[in-house]
């Protein structure tokens, strides 16, 4: 699960998948496209939302997508087109623009919908609604 910073979005998306499938057979991480809150916890109203919904996120710390994250996962979400492109140019090959998803494709296909930024206007909730639902279709999937 990727995101800009790795304190909003991408926490939650991956603290819901997590709560959706066996962590003995699938390994769900996250990370962001920037280093501006290498080590930080998730957001407080990520951290907020989450236990509202029965989730506690606040084990996680924020860390950069890196090229090598290609070598370890499977499949890549990232919550918008600016952060898919972060990640394409970290590509090495065509293996690994493959693992590169929008995660709103997976309700709607090929639409290329971005899970917006709730940083600066509040949307928490509506954004937990949002990847709640991606996460359901990721993990039946799975």
């Amino acid at each position: 699960m990727v995101c800009l910073g790795n304190i909003c979005r991408s926490p939650l998306a991956e603290g819901i998948l997590k709560a959706k499938v066996d962590a003995d057979f699938i390994y769900v991480d996250s990370a962001g496209t920037s280093a501006f809150h290498r080590g930080e916890l998730p957001d407080s109203r990520s951290i907020e939302v989450a236990n509202k919904h029965g989730l506690d996120i606040t084990n996680q710390r924020s860390r950069q997508f890196l090229a090598t994250d290609f070598e370890i996962f499977d499949i890549i979400y990232v919550m918008d087109n600016a952060n898919k492109n972060n990640v394409l140019a970290l590509a090495k090959n065509m293996s690994d623009r493959n693992k590169v998803k929008l995660i709103l494709n997976e309700n709607h296909p090929e639409k290329d919908l971005n899970v917006p930024d709730p940083y600066y206007d509040n949307g928490f909730e509506n954004v937990y609604q949002m990847l709640d639902k991606a996460c359901t279709t990721i993990a039946a999937k799975l």
